[in-house]
């Protein structure tokens, strides 16, 4: 007598997967989400990049105009040392939240920033890889960005500069 294997492969109910289709199903689904975030990493490094050159090249000709007295003293100090503070700050608190300590307040980073730190904030996020990522405190940064620049800009213009001197 010959002994046949009563086993029968399991097949699946219509509907269900193998557990073979359900580990590629995964697998596929990681890749498109990999493949996608690496798509939106390529296209926002550009503009991090654009800032942080548009960061140096302000401070930079904020001093040359010093330089040239077509701007106040001031007002390049003022640049330097509250970007300066808004580094140290930026640093502060990158390290807080390494530690799992008491962290500096966002609003506290968007004053500074509004102030004229705002390069100090830039090179702070490019170099520390700190505040880059979060969407809601890079926009409201944005427009402290703009902000100042604004506030500058309606001070050159109207003359009020001049009485910084």
């Amino acid at each position: 007598m010959s002994l046949q294997s009563t086993t029968k492969r399991a097949t699946p109910k219509r509907g269900t997967a193998t557990p073979a289709a359900t580990k590629r199903a995964t697998a596929k689904q990681t890749r498109a989400k990999r493949a996608t975030r690496a798509a939106q990493s390529h296209a926002a490094s550009n503009t991090p990049r654009i800032l942080l050159l548009f960061s140096v090249v302000f401070l930079a000709l904020t001093v040359g105009a010093t330089l040239w007295h077509m701007l106040p003293l001031t007002i390049a100090l003022g640049y330097l040392c509250l970007s300066l503070l808004t580094f140290i700050a930026y640093a502060i608190d990158k390290s807080a939240a390494k530690r799992g300590k008491w962290r500096t307040q966002e609003s506290t980073l968007h004053i500074l920033a509004l102030m004229g730190g705002w390069p100090g904030a830039v090179i702070a996020q490019q170099l520390l890889r700190h505040k880059s990522v979060k969407t809601s405190f890079r926009t409201v940064f944005y427009l402290t960005l703009i902000a100042n620049l604004l506030l500058l800009a309606y001070g050159l213009h109207s003359g009020a500069t001049a009485l910084l001197i």
